[in-house]
């Protein structure tokens, strides 16, 4: 055989296999970092002649909820343990756990004296199928068989997190993979993730900023990030590294949707009906697209079409997954229509709907819906919802007693509205905001200050001496001005200009206070008439 070209077949055969195990590695990279859709694209070339880069194909179709055509990837290689594995993966996924654990354990049996291979495939099969213990040993076995190898140190610690007080070795395992290898990208994310379970929010944030430095490839850190602060409701920070994720991952149709409804949480309503549409579009139609469309042309005013997209919500979407907040915006969607009576069915069966006990959050809605009418029905609806409140619950929040008082006020029902601040009162003592308004009710009543029945309590809350608490000129104004006109009424000219020169001191140029300055200033002498000239002549 010629020599030369000997060694040109066999650089050739070496070029070839090192670009095939490269791509592989990355495909793999891919499928670690939960970009099916790139590993796919990466590994169906390499499939049809390597039984590792179909199993990792199989498992990229797996991820996609593709479980029959995973299946049928996988019996390819019938007798590879990988493809085993990746069988008991779909026994698990089609919900029959005998299968799962079956295929499990034939996969680990064909593990030979120095093989570990086999016994992580099986492994990563169980930690899939929730049996975390079978697992943890098979790993343990595979780890005696390659012992500072990063992948099964990474699986062990996924499996030890499925386990009922593991979190401490699964932490263990990944830490010992990032001392030996700062750049391990998948390992500082575990690590991340393991950290905001513990509510260890800064350690957290640190070891997702190593993930991002170790590889910016990696989307998992934005993933999770975005999924912690949506949790904690910190929306406008969800959104940011849901957008980076979005860059680098797949874009799959999850994803999409995922981003869409956290515009909607951020706030970002004209952006979240956009997404939402051009899925619908795209055929990705899902019913509940159809709700965040509708919240989001509530929230833009566009009352007309949040209407019909809830209509089409609540055609398509199947009576058990219909939330108490859908009849809570489809009813203030018809109020703002001005269709008072679907306003109020709805928001009836929002409370039929709600299972909590406490159904504090979902009466505060349906007020809100009234007062966003702007009028005095609508003040009068939404005093009597907060009303019910501390009615139902008399330990809840000083404000929502405030708001059911403030209500009823803006409606003119003084009695209610002075039932619901001596309510306050009584309940939170601490509130200086229940006497003044006390006062207010009472003013409103006794609207020329003859009978002086505010008096009592604008004199308690302006004794308040709270340093915590700052009285508002605009309040102070009120109470001065009623208490002012009282003692006018009363004829006491010195305690009208004790409250007239506060009232100035808060405006030069109040109007009242000018009123009762002239009222109060001496009227001029007025001369006598000269008597006529011819007066008393003849």
């Amino acid at each position: 055989m010629n020599t030369k070209k000997s060694i040109i077949i066999a650089a050739a055969l070496s070029l070839s296999y090192g670009a095939q195990a490269q791509t592989l590695e990355e495909g793999i990279k891919m499928f670690n970092y939960e970009r099916y859709q790139s590993a796919q694209k990466i590994l169906e070339p390499l499939a049809a002649g390597n039984a590792k880069a179909n199993y990792y194909l199989g498992l990229s179709v797996l991820g996609n909820d593709k479980k029959a055509d995973a299946k049928a990837i996988f019996t390819k290689f019938p007798e590879d343990p990988a493809n085993i594995a990746g069988l008991s993966q779909v026994g698990y996924a089609e919900g029959n756990p005998t299968v799962g654990l079956q295929k499990a354990q034939e996969a680990a049996s064909k593990a030979k004296k120095k093989e570990w291979e086999p016994l992580k495939y099986a492994a990563d099969a169980l930690t899939e199928g929730n049996n975390a213990t079978l697992a943890v040993d098979f790993y343990t076995k595979a780890l005696e068989k390659s012992p500072d190898n990063a992948a099964i140190k990474i699986a062990l610690g996924d499996a030890y997190q499925k386990i009922d007080g593991g979190a401490g070795k699964a932490m263990t395992n990944y830490q010992s993979v990032t001392d030996k290898d700062p750049k391990n990208s998948l390992a500082y994310s575990r690590i991340g993730a393991l950290w905001y379970a513990a509510r260890r929010y800064d350690s957290a944030l640190v070891n997702y900023a190593r993930a991002k430095d170790a590889d910016p490839t990696n989307p998992l850190p934005y993933r999770d990030l975005a999924n912690a602060y949506t949790y904690i409701g910190k929306y406008e920070l969800a959104k940011q590294n849901s957008d980076q994720y979005l860059k680098l991952g797949d874009q799959s149709t999850a994803d999409k949707i995922q981003h869409a409804n956290l515009l909607y949480l951020a706030k970002y309503y004209p952006d979240a009906i956009a997404e939402m549409q051009q899925l619908i579009n795209a055929g990705a139609e899902r019913p509940y697209m159809y709700r965040v469309i509708g919240y989001s042309q509530y929230e833009t005013k566009d009352y007309t079409n949040a209407e019909k997209n809830m209509q089409t919500f609540f055609a398509k979407q199947s009576a058990d997954k219909i939330l108490p907040s859908d009849y809570l915006y489809y009813g203030k969607i018809f109020m703002q229509n001005g269709n008072v009576d679907s306003a109020d069915f709805y928001y009836s069966k929002a409370i039929t709907a709600d299972s909590a006990k406490d159904k504090s959050d979902t009466y505060r809605q349906i007020a809100e819906g009234f007062v966003a009418l702007k009028t005095e029905s609508g003040y009068a609806k939404a005093g009597d919802w907060y009303g019910k409140i501390p009615a139902q619950n008399p330990e809840t929040k000083p404000i929502d007693y405030f708001n059911w008082g403030l209500y009823k006020y803006y409606s003119k029902n003084y009695s209610e509205a002075g039932k619901a601040f001596a309510a306050m009162r009584a309940k939170y003592a601490d509130q200086p905001s229940a006497i003044y308004w006390q006062g207010r009710v009472a003013a409103a009543v006794d609207n020329e200050a003859k009978a002086g029945d505010a008096l009592p309590f604008f004199n308690d809350w302006l004794n308040i001496n709270d340093p915590n608490y700052v009285k508002k000129p605009a309040d102070l104004n009120k109470a001065y001005q009623y208490i002012a006109l009282y003692y006018y009424n009363k004829g006491d000219k010195a305690q009208t200009q004790v409250y007239m020169d506060k009232i100035l001191a808060i405006d030069p140029n109040d109007a009242f206070a000018k009123q009762l300055k002239d009222a109060l200033a001496p009227k001029k002498a007025t001369t006598p008439a000269k008597a006529s000239a011819t007066k008393g002549k003849k």
